[in-house]
């Protein structure tokens, strides 16, 4: 089988969870660290699946890997290769796909609730978590749009769209691949920025964090198992 391509931004800001699910299911991946100066691939071919996480930057930034990932993108969904994003991997996807990225009202820090919708596709994709409310984690400043042709699977009263499907694509605004480790290193690494904005209803402090982390993370877990599962049913085989 071919590996899935897992996108790096940002040094801290890595697969987490979602390379311990494909190991777990012995599915090959390989990692690929734009924060560290690689190259963006010309095409999809040589993947089964191509993954994108997070970052400290925007996709409106004038950066020189962002035009050739949202090539990279439209290559795939052209030639049904799953994309999968994860909050700046999910704006780059609308991005590509036609969609806007702007600032979002508010930002959202650390654990929040998310309405999940009801329809055929976010039950295709949410199973059993369809029409309920979800445990998800944050950290975001921008928003997306629902590119052309997508379905909105979830969204809250800070921000009306979390997560998006076209076909066998998802594109999320939450991050679902979160590890306890994750969570200490960014609650250090950006302390000064959730402290600026710890006023707001949808933001947690540091320490309201990882102190949910024993009953809220497994809760997420089971979401990215049912996420994360249907995705790679799509893999290019």
């Amino acid at each position: 089988m071919r590996p899935v391509a897992i996108f790096r931004h940002s040094p801290t800001e890595g697969p987490g969870y979602f390379a311990i699910f494909l190991e777990s299911r012995r599915i090959p991946w390989t990692l690929i660290p734009l924060d560290e100066g690689a190259p963006v691939p010309a095409s999809a071919e040589a993947y089964s699946g191509l993954c994108f996480m997070g970052g400290p930057m925007s996709v409106n930034d004038d950066l020189p890997w962002i035009p050739p990932v949202c090539a990279l993108i439209r290559d795939a969904v052209e030639k049904d290769i799953p994309v999968l994003g994860h909050c700046l991997g999910g704006q780059l996807m609308s991005k590509a796909l036609g969609g806007q990225v702007t600032r979002n009202p508010v930002k959202e820090i650390g654990w929040a609730q998310a309405s999940a919708n009801s329809d055929a596709v976010s039950r295709h994709w949410l199973g059993d978590f369809a029409d309920r409310e979800l445990t998800v984690f944050q950290w975001h400043g921008e928003t997306f749009s629902i590119p052309p042709g997508a379905t909105r699977l979830m969204g809250n009263e800070y921000c009306a769209n979390q997560m998006f499907a076209l076909g066998p694509h998802l594109g999320m605004q939450c991050h679902t691949e979160m590890l306890p480790e994750m969570i200490a290193c960014w609650c250090d690494q950006w302390a000064e920025e959730a402290a600026a904005v710890a006023h707001l209803p949808s933001v947690d402090t540091p320490e309201a964090m990882q102190a949910g982390i024993p009953a809220r993370l497994p809760v997420m877990r089971q979401l990215a198992d049912q996420l994360y599962g249907v995705w790679v049913q799509g893999l290019a085989r």
